[in-house]
């Protein structure tokens, strides 16, 4: 064959694989006709060798065309089985892969679903947890409100209580304010005013007397026994006596003190003066402790310890202008918390302090009637002056206490039921 034969397979080739491919695809049978493909390669063969060998007879180029296509089946029959073969293993080995992908996205999906269980399982378990934690808080919030309700309402019955038992004490005040102040006083006033006048006219007789008397007695007189009798009759020193006619200085100084407190207090005076308003009723009393009971009896209270404080002051407060540091309070009451009111009260109405309080100080407390007599006999003995005050609390005096020169009780009213455990 000569060289220009050589070169024309190559596009009969590339033709007839397309060709071979269609008729693959529309299952037609793959080895063309011998005489298309000599028709084929006539009309390839006439167009490649128009230009270059003209003078070519027609034989030689039947010749070589039945050679070429011989050539060409067995090539392609070859080519085909070989593509055959290898269209196969590449199915399988991509069957293969497909498997294998599908296997291994199998075998994810498996441990995916184990690790959402397991997740799940968690998930729950906290669930649970977390169920029964709120349960248990509910129960302990149930438990706290209810115990909270409980306190609560002690607390508000307790309150109720207070409120009722200051509501008692505020209208009893009210109603010692209406009887004392408000409605007696008036009376008590002019009851007061016309023994102040019947006063000042006996001493302005007892004046007039005097001074007619002989003051200056003749020697005569003086050798007389009976001058000499009437010695013993002297007080002895040192024992007050108020309401003897030889002691008019002492009983004027008295009356001069109660008309100031009563007239002119003084709310900023000096330790031991009376501090506090002193009414005519006031006044009355303390009148009739000193000139009518020497200074030794009771008093009726007047309905609260307060004003039976302001009483006592005034009697220390006038004591105490007499015959100075001498003279020592002593007060009587039966439980701590009247004792601590009794302070807190003297120490209002007469400007005193804590260092005033004490065994040795001016004012002395007591819970014991035997303790209080021991203590007065003692300072008697040492020339001191003892002021027993009684509170009206006690329902009993000892008898102890009677011997002393000084003491004033508070008589509880028969008329007036107190509960003194209201005022605490």
């Amino acid at each position: 064959m000569n060289p220009e034969a050589s070169q024309t397979p190559e596009p009969i080739d590339e033709r007839l694989a397309e060709k071979l491919e269609e008729n693959n695809a529309v299952e037609h049978p793959v080895n063309p006709s011998v005489e298309s493909v000599v028709d084929i390669e006539a009309i390839s063969s006439s167009e490649d060798y128009t230009n270059f060998e003209p003078l070519i007879s027609n034989a030689e180029v039947v010749d070589s065309t039945v050679e070429l296509t011989e050539n060409l089946n067995g090539e392609f029959v070859t080519q085909l089985e070989a593509e055959n073969v290898a269209l196969g293993s590449e199915i399988e080995s991509g069957n293969h892969s497909l498997y294998t992908e599908a296997e291994q996205r199998i075998a994810e999906l498996q441990s995916a679903e184990v690790a959402l269980k397991s997740e799940i399982a968690k998930l729950q378990a906290s669930y649970e947890k977390l169920q029964t934690q709120v349960s248990e808080t509910q129960t302990s919030l149930g438990r706290l409100v209810q115990e909270s309700l409980v306190q609560l309402e002690q607390r508000k019955q307790t309150l109720q209580i207070s409120v009722e038992q200051l509501e008692r004490r505020q209208e009893r005040i009210r109603n010692e304010m209406r009887t004392t102040f408000a409605g007696a006083s008036q009376d008590l006033a002019i009851r007061v005013q016309g023994f102040k006048d019947y006063l000042t006219g006996s001493l302005q007789d007892l004046a007039s007397a005097a001074e007619q008397l002989q003051l200056t007695p003749s020697v005569v007189e003086r050798e007389k026994p009976a001058v000499k009798e009437a010695k013993p009759a002297e007080p002895q020193p040192g024992i007050p006596q108020f309401a003897q006619q030889q002691f008019q200085d002492t009983t004027k100084q008295i009356r001069r003190l109660i008309d100031q407190y009563r007239n002119k207090p003084d709310y900023y005076g000096p330790p031991w003066q009376l501090r506090r308003t002193f009414e005519p009723i006031h006044a009355e009393r303390i009148s009739n402790w000193f000139f009518t009971q020497g200074g030794r009896g009771g008093l009726r209270t007047m309905g609260s310890r307060l004003q039976n404080i302001l009483i006592a002051s005034a009697a220390i407060s006038i004591l105490h202008k007499l015959y100075g540091d001498r003279v020592r309070t002593l007060v009587l009451a039966n439980t701590p918390e009247r004792l601590g009111e009794w302070r807190r009260g003297l120490q209002d109405c007469l400007g005193i302090g804590r260092p005033d309080f004490g065994p040795d100080r001016g004012v002395v407390l007591f819970e014991a009637s035997d303790a209080l007599a021991q203590k007065a006999d003692r300072l008697t003995k040492a020339n001191q002056l003892p002021l027993i005050i009684i509170d009206d609390s006690e329902e009993q005096i000892s008898l102890s206490l009677l011997q002393f020169p000084l003491w004033l009780a508070f008589a509880p009213d028969p008329k007036m039921v107190r509960n003194y455990d209201d005022d605490f």
